[in-house]
C-alpha cells in the first residue's frame, strides 16, 4: 500500500476512536482554578472576537431578548450558583424567547438560554446542568479553538483545490471530519466540566442524564407523530458534531454515579420563578405545529398532576389539529381546566370554539359569551362578538 494511503487510512482510524468516558474524567468533584476570561492575542482571534462582540449585540438588541428582571436574575443565580461567582462575573447572559431547548455559547463570554429549555427543565439542578455545560465550552476555549480549526480547514481546502488533484475530495473529507471530530471531544469534556460544576454547587448529579433521557423520549414522540423513524440508537458517524443523546446520557449516568450521593434539585424554587412565564412559553409551543412532541412534553410536565394551565394547553393542542375525536378530546379538557377555574376566560373561548366546530352551537356561544364577560376588553372580542352574534 503505498504510504500516503497508509496515512490517509492512519487519519480516519484515528478520528473513528471513541472519545475518552465522561465518567472517568468526572470521578473528582473538586474544581479547577478559573484562570480567568480569555483575550485574544492573535489578528486571527481578534477577528473571531469582533464577530462575537458583534452576534452579541443583535443579541441584546434583538425582538426575541426577554429583558425582565426577575426572570434574567433567577437564571443568573443559577448559573452563578453552578459554577461559582468568580466564573460567573466573567459572562453575559441573555434569555431570548425562542420555544426550542438550546443553550449557546460565544468565545468572548455571552451565553444565551433559549425559552424552549425553561420550559422544559424541572428543576435548578437540571438547568444548572446546562449552564454549567454552557460555561465549560468557554472556560475551556472550545468555540475559539473550534473556528481556528475552520479557518485552517478552509486555507487547507483552498491549498488542496489548487495541487492536489484527484485526491482532492478524500482530503477535503478528512480535514472536515478532524474538525467535527475535535468537536465530539469537546462535547465530552464539557460533559465532564459541567457535571464537576453540578455537584459543586450542592445540587444532585442524577439530574443531568435525566434532561437527555427526556429528550430522547420528546424526540421519539415527534418523530411517531410525524410518522418518522426514531433516530434514539444511532451510532456516531464520521461527520457528527455531537456524540448521540443516548450515549451521552449513558456516560452522565455511569459518572454521576462515581460522584458524592445527595444533593438539592429545588424544584420548588424553580417552579416559581417559572410561574409568571409559563403560560407563554406554552402558547409558544403549541405553536409549532409539533403534536407528538407537544403532547408528549405536556405530559411529562404533568407528571405530579394536571394543573389548569396545562389542561389548556392541551386542549388547545387537539382542537388546533382539530379531527372530529380531537375536538371532544379539547372539549373535554376545556371543561377539566374551567372545573380547576371558572374564571379562566381563554377556557371558556378555546371550549366556545370546539363546541362550534363540532356543532354544538347554542353550547359555544354560550361559552364565547361567557369568555366576552370575563374578557371584555381582549383583543379578538370584536371577533368573537360576530360569532356569537
Amino acid at each position: 500500500m503505498p504510504r500516503p494511503i497508509v496515512r490517509v487510512a492512519l487519519a480516519l482510524a484515528i478520528l473513528c476512536l471513541p472519545l475518552e468516558s465522561v465518567a472517568a474524567r468526572a470521578t473528582d468533584s473538586t474544581l479547577p482554578p478559573f484562570a480567568g476570561a480569555y483575550q485574544p492575542r492573535t489578528v486571527a482571534e481578534r477577528g473571531i472576537w469582533m464577530q462575537a462582540d458583534e452576534d452579541e449585540r443583535q443579541l441584546r438588541d434583538s425582538h426575541l431578548l426577554i429583558d425582565d428582571v426577575a426572570l434574567n436574575a433567577y437564571v443568573r443565580h443559577v448559573l452563578c450558583r453552578t459554577v461559582g461567582d468568580e466564573r460567573c462575573h466573567a459572562v453575559r447572559l441573555y434569555v431570548l424567547r425562542i420555544p426550542a431547548m438550546n443553550a449557546t455559547t460565544h468565545p468572548n463570554g455571552a451565553i444565551s438560554v433559549w425559552s424552549g429549555l425553561l420550559l422544559r427543565v424541572r428543576d435548578e439542578a437540571e438547568l444548572g446542568a446546562v449552564l454549567g455545560h454552557e460555561f465549560a465550552h468557554f472556560e475551556q476555549r472550545h468555540t475559539l479553538a473550534l473556528q481556528h480549526r475552520r479557518l485552517g480547514a478552509s486555507d487547507l481546502a483552498a491549498w488542496t483545490a489548487l495541487f492536489a488533484g484527484g485526491a482532492a475530495p478524500l482530503v477535503r473529507l478528512i480535514t472536515t471530519a478532524n474538525i467535527y471530530s475535535f468537536s465530539r471531544a469537546q462535547e465530552g469534556e464539557a460533559d465532564s466540566l459541567g457535571l464537576r460544576f453540578v455537584a459543586a454547587a450542592g445540587y444532585d448529579p442524577r439530574r443531568v442524564a435525566e434532561v437527555w433521557a427526556r429528550q430522547m423520549d420528546e424526540a421519539d414522540a415527534r418523530a411517531a407523530g410525524r410518522k418518522q423513524r426514531s433516530r434514539r440508537y444511532d451510532g456516531v458517524h464520521l461527520l457528527d458534531t455531537h456524540p448521540t443523546n443516548l450515549q451521552r446520557m449513558t456516560a452522565l449516568r455511569a459518572a454521576a454515579a462515581t460522584l458524592p450521593a445527595g444533593g438539592v434539585t429545588e424544584a420548588v424554587a424553580y417552579a416559581a420563578a417559572l410561574r409568571p412565564w409559563r403560560a407563554a412559553f406554552l402558547a409558544d409551543q403549541i405553536k409549532l405545529n409539533d403534536f407528538g412532541g407537544t403532547d408528549y412534553l405536556l405530559g411529562r410536565l404533568a407528571q405530579d398532576g394536571w394543573s389548569e394551565d396545562l389542561l389548556f394547553a392541551r386542549a388547545e393542542l387537539y382542537r388546533q389539529r382539530g379531527n372530529p375525536r380531537d375536538l371532544v378530546a379539547a372539549a373535554d379538557f376545556y371543561r377539566q381546566a374551567l372545573a380547576l377555574d371558572q374564571r379562566h376566560a381563554e377556557s371558556h373561548r378555546g371550549l366556545g370554539m370546539a363546541l362550534l366546530r363540532s356543532g354544538e352551537a347554542e353550547a359555544g356561544r354560550a361559552e364565547l359569551r361567557r369568555y366576552l364577560e370575563l374578557a371584555p376588553a381582549a383583543g379578538d372580542a370584536a371577533m368573537v362578538r360576530a360569532l356569537v352574534s
